[in-house]
């Protein structure tokens, strides 16, 4: 408290001053309206810069939050979107009593390997999550791989770069399909064999999922063709697709469920 006190004695001029100046201007701003307009103009201005640098920090910390509800909102979104192109491939379905046939989970992929011969993933879903072995799962650009392993709280995924990966798919301008098999050289290609020799083949078309098994809806991106040739022995084309998915760069992804994949299995099983 005496160095308080001290402070004052010292800088009394200085603060009879600043008290003094502090008066004049209030007085000026209150009986003037251009300058008291002025004042308020530069108040809000700083007040605002203050307030859009807390908000620009506030947003910062909460980009995790923001990235969750807009993964939920793509994947409900994704889900009326492949379920909506099933109910027009068929004719019998009665719009009310629809079940979808499709369910999306988000999930996010916590290892990735994109080098090897046999590219898996590691994903943070699981069994109490009610991931199952063969459930597809893509990104918001395309398809990535199918689920391999599950344990309680992580399932591994098998890449489409992948030797053992063999998944249908066709080209989107006909209906000529044929099988994704990965030759294990580069992780910006994966290609497509079985192709019919007398299916019109463009580069730059676009290569999307057939809709034949029962891991994934029709109409998945794949990629583009990047080009082609006429395999001899099999008298079908294989085709070099440029995936639309960056494979180095996975980490937000949806997990594809066919709620009918059990009785189907079921059923080739029988």
């Amino acid at each position: 408290m005496q160095q308080i006190v001290n402070f004052i004695i010292r800088n009394k001029t200085f603060l009879l001053f600043l008290l003094l100046f502090s008066i004049s201007i209030f007085f000026t701003v209150q009986s003037h309206s251009y300058h008291k307009s002025k004042f308020i103009n530069s108040a809000n201005f700083l007040t605002g810069g203050v307030y859009n640098s807390i908000n620009n920090i506030s947003e910062y910390f909460h980009l995790k939050s923001q990235n969750e509800i807009l993964a939920k909102e793509n994947n409900r979104l994704k889900a009326i979107l492949y379920n909506s192109q099933t109910k027009r491939n068929t004719s019998y379905i009665d719009s009310v009593t629809f079940n979808a046939l499709y369910k999306f989970r988000t999930a996010q992929v916590i290892k990735n390997s994109y080098n090897a011969t046999n590219n898996v993933l590691l994903v943070n879903r699981g069994i109490k999550d009610h991931i199952k072995q063969d459930f597809g799962v893509i990104t918001d650009k395309g398809i990535l791989g199918i689920v391999d392993q599950t344990s309680k709280n992580y399932a591994t995924v098998l890449s489409v770069l992948n030797s053992k990966s063999n998944i249908s798919a066709q080209l989107k301008n006909s209906n000529h399909f044929g099988t994704l098999k990965w030759d294990g050289k580069s992780h910006v290609y994966t290609q497509l064999i079985d192709i019919a020799k007398n299916a019109i083949l463009k580069k730059g078309d676009t290569i999307i999922t057939s809709g034949r098994s029962s891991i994934f809806p029709k109409g998945v991106l794949v990629g583009t063709i990047n080009d082609f040739k006429l395999d001899p022995s099999e008298n079908s084309y294989i085709i070099n697709i440029k995936l639309f998915n960056d494979m180095a760069n996975i980490e937000h992804v949806y997990i594809i469920e066919n709620v009918n994949l059990p009785e189907i299995k079921k059923l080739l099983n029988e």
